[in-house]
């Protein structure tokens, strides 16, 4: 098959990089793409949200399956324009999107299914949610509806934090149009993680389960970002545990989304709080996360172009996911500043060095080619340096020792990507308990 990969970030590296080793591949396009999926891909410079211009180099270079990435053109109605035309795609329809594009949708979705999940209530006025919040108290949970690059929720520890948050969703719009509605949820208590299960609109499958760092300094500190590391297998989603999230919170919301006339299809990324009575859901997402897919990706042992093209086809009944015994981490490197301004087209040396470490492999996220050849950094989260191991602590190892061969003054990261993973590891290796 011919196929197109839409996107330009790690996730789409990793997915470029797995779905170009399938025997079912033939020609591998990506768009937009970046300077490390062109390694692997033929890149097209046509942005993910031009939904129009996708459609026309799908006919143009005779698409027979698209992978799609991100979420904004899945919110956009990539998927329904694509399939009207003929071609065969991953991903949901617009109105299956909005458990991602819309957390009232969602919260109101997971309500109907019965899946547990947080307290919540919808607002589209700002009066009307800080009275809520005044009734409710802190610490309390504010989220716009809308897309925002996983930055638009707001864990508000006292009162004066929280009507801060209303003014600037609300009121000052810094979320723009996503802003319209808040959802205000009580605050949960536990262990967070990412779950992911492959849907063809009426069979879920579990894929595996992550770990990801959204805060952007060390000891989980500072403002949230899109993700400044993860590590796969979660080892507090074990194999009790999966079988309850499947049970309790995927295949309820597989079923209900069917029953509403928006069957889902594509992955169902479900956000996780694991507490002391079970999985409570957080939120959903309606594709690969980033970073987590970079590590799971390099844990895959069955094709991942063929498990893809099951989803999309109706055809995930009776088919098995097959993983290495061993687990993989990735660490991303940002730029300096970043989630607030940071700075742009700076040199990264090194990266040939890194990727020569063994078992580690470099997936670019922001990057492109100056014209003197170099790898400059156009964007936030810039690399993903991602290792596999026998164990999360020799993973770890192996992605700071490439990091560390990386020359990029400009650049950061955290140095405790996996800590959690690794001190659990540690407590019973040492017979401790707690």
């Amino acid at each position: 098959m011919n196929i197109l990969v839409v996107g330009s970030g790690g996730r789409e590296h990793a997915l470029c990089s797995a779905i170009n080793q399938s025997p079912l591949c033939e020609k591998l396009y990506c768009a937009p793409g970046n300077a490390g999926i062109a390694a692997v891909a033929e890149c097209l410079p046509i942005p993910a949200d031009k939904i129009a211009d996708l459609v026309a180099v799908c006919h143009l270079h005779k698409i027979d399956f698209v992978v799609i990435g991100p979420e904004v053109p899945l919110a956009l109605g990539l998927a329904d324009e694509l399939r009207h035309e003929g071609i065969c795609c991953f991903g949901p329809s617009k109105a299956a999107a909005a458990l991602e594009s819309s957390k009232g949708f969602m919260k109101d979705v997971a309500t109907k299914a019965g899946v547990p999940t947080a307290a919540y209530r919808r607002f589209a006025d700002a009066g009307a949610a800080k009275a809520y919040i005044a009734e409710q108290g802190v610490p309390i949970v504010i989220k716009a509806d809308g897309l925002a690059a996983g930055k638009g929720v707001i864990i508000a520890q006292d009162i004066g934090e929280a009507f801060a948050a209303i003014d600037d969703i609300m009121v000052k719009k810094i979320f723009g149009a996503s802003g319209a509605e808040v959802v205000i949820e009580e605050f949960m208590d536990g262990e967070e993680a990412s779950f992911f299960a492959l849907c063809d609109g009426n069979v879920a499958l579990p894929f595996t389960a992550a770990q990801d760092h959204k805060a952007v300094y060390d000891g989980d500190k500072g403002p949230n970002t899109g993700g400044m590391g993860a590590y796969s297998p979660a080892p507090i989603v074990d194999e009790a545990m999966q079988t309850r999230v499947m049970r309790e919170i995927i295949e309820p919301t597989v079923t209900t989304m069917r029953d509403m006339g928006c069957p889902f299809t594509g992955v169902l990324f479900a956000g996780l709080m694991i507490t002391d009575k079970g999985p409570r859901l957080i939120e959903f997402n309606v594709r690969f996360g980033d970073p987590e897919t970079q590590a799971m990706l390099m844990r895959l042992q069955s094709d991942a172009l063929s498990l893809l093209y099951a989803a999309a086809k109706g055809m995930l009944d009776g088919v098995t996911i097959n993983w290495h015994d061993r687990a993989a981490l990735c660490v991303v490197m940002a730029a300096e500043g970043y989630p607030a301004e940071y700075k742009k087209n700076t040199v990264i040396r090194g990266l040939d060095e890194a990727a020569a470490v063994p078992h580690v492999q470099v997936f670019h996220a922001g990057t492109a080619r100056n014209e003197a050849g170099d790898i400059i950094a156009t964007g936030g989260r810039v690399l993903g340096i991602t290792a596999t191991g026998s164990t999360v602590a020799e993973a770890q190892s192996r992605a700071y020792e490439a990091v560390n061969k990386i020359i990029w003054p400009e650049g950061f990261c955290r140095r405790d990507i996996g800590w959690r993973a690794i001190t659990e590891d540690r407590k019973q290796v040492s017979g401790i308990r707690g």
